[in-house]
């Protein structure tokens, strides 16, 4: 829901009757996870995708119904060996469903909604916490959590289907497990007990997660660097191009960065740094391939716990890099980091098609891809998320 905040949040102050299509479960081939949404208001107007494709059809139409009716509904949808081409994912994969109305039904969770969608089209981080699952007078209730632990709404207290329920652990629970996939920027589905642990009555709770944009950081204002901002925009980063040369680093020449810095690259990370405005998930691509820029910032971007340092170069400029780093002091485990030279062997050769290739290995870093073709392999297609525990120093959600 939180991926379409932008269109519902307007469709909430317009006072648009509307209804919400969210995955809230998967197994198998699943074309999209948990928290993908596809929304439709009163008029027919839809937004967002569940199944990319393979069952939007069905799913519209339920949302239609529940716009009308006010009653959530909750669907599976899976594969059909009788029919491939009937309502159901020919991918093989299983996608459970919630189609609930929007905060314009009421309920007990409609401000608690409200607020995030309103958050997460303002680019706040936020993480709600919705029960899609285990006793029903607990259905559709929600938490809205902040990234100080702080949290609005309440499944504590007594409840109308429900008159000794007290709640109150699995409401503490609830924000916690919320508060940690947030900090993770991660949307995923958690199982408690109704008392909070991790037994008892079963809850399930689906916890969608809204953070800023992404930082991607291209060093080096040259021809490649044009288009590498393009692509970081396609995917979804806030792009920030950074070069010492006034002449060249300006905004009319990258009009698509958010940001053009005029700095030499080392001092632009370490303020960044100081800022609080890199983290796990930051990408660094350096296609200055000058070594007076070059070694000492990549000297100090090995060392940070970013998603991805990548620097542009012929193998020769690779190796006489190298040798320069070590003799600044980045060690081997420092160096094994790096992804040099910069981006999959495609034979790019335009600024357009190194664009593609380094944006394809940023991708494969951040999702465990192996980077190899798809036609042959025996590689699985789409990869399960890896649970907080199990993400390496430096995964992006």
């Amino acid at each position: 829901m939180l991926d379409i905040a932008a269109d519902l949040a307007r469709w909430c102050a317009e006072g648009r009757a509307f209804a919400v299509a969210t995955v809230v479960g998967t197994s198998g081939s699943a074309p999209r996870g948990a928290g993908a949404a596809l929304a439709v208001d009163a008029g027919g107007t839809a937004v967002g995708s569940v199944s990319g494709g393979c069952v939007e059809g069905a799913v519209y139409e339920l949302c239609r119904e529940v716009a009308e009716t006010g009653e959530p509904v909750l669907e599976t949808f899976g594969y059909s060996d009788e029919d491939a081409f009937a309502v159901g994912l020919t991918c093989g994969g299983v996608i459970d469903i919630l189609v609930a109305p929007g905060p314009h039904a009421g309920g007990p969770a409609a401000d608690v909604l409200r607020a995030a969608l309103a958050a997460a089209a303002g680019g706040e981080a936020a993480a709600v916490a919705r029960v899609v699952g285990g006793p029903a007078a607990l259905v559709g209730r929600a938490l809205l959590v902040r990234p100080d632990g702080t949290y609005e709404g309440r499944l504590a207290g007594p409840l109308p289907d429900l008159p000794d329920w007290d709640g109150t652990a699995l409401e503490r629970t609830a924000a916690a497990e919320a508060a940690a996939l947030l900090d993770a920027g991660r949307t995923d589905t958690v199982a408690v007990g109704a008392e909070g642990a991790r037994c008892g009555e079963p809850v399930t709770l689906l916890v969608e997660v809204s953070v800023p944009a992404p930082r991607m950081v291209v060093f080096g204002a040259i021809d490649f660097a044009h288009a590498l901002v393009r692509m970081g925009k396609f995917l979804g980063y806030r792009v920030t191009l950074c070069d010492a040369r006034p002449v060249f680093a300006t905004a009319r020449r990258f009009p698509e960065a958010d940001e053009v810095a005029v700095r030499w690259p080392h001092e632009y990370l370490a303020d960044a740094l100081a800022a609080g405005e890199l983290d796990g998930r930051t990408v660094l691509c350096v296609l200055t391939h000058d070594p007076k820029f070059d070694v000492p910032l990549l000297t100090a971007a090995l060392r940070l716990p970013v998603a991805y340092v990548g620097a542009m170069g012929s193998r020769r400029t690779h190796q006489d890099r190298n040798r320069r780093l070590r003799e600044a002091g980045v060690t081997d485990l420092e160096l094994a980091r790096l992804h040099s030279p910069i981006g999959l062997d495609l034979g790019a050769r335009s600024p357009e098609e190194v664009a593609v290739s380094i944006a394809g290995e940023i991708v494969a870093a951040r999702r465990g891809g192996t980077g190899v073709p798809l036609t042959g392999a025996h590689t699985p297609i789409h990869r399960e998320r890896r649970t907080a525990g199990e993400r390496r120093a430096g995964d992006v959600a």
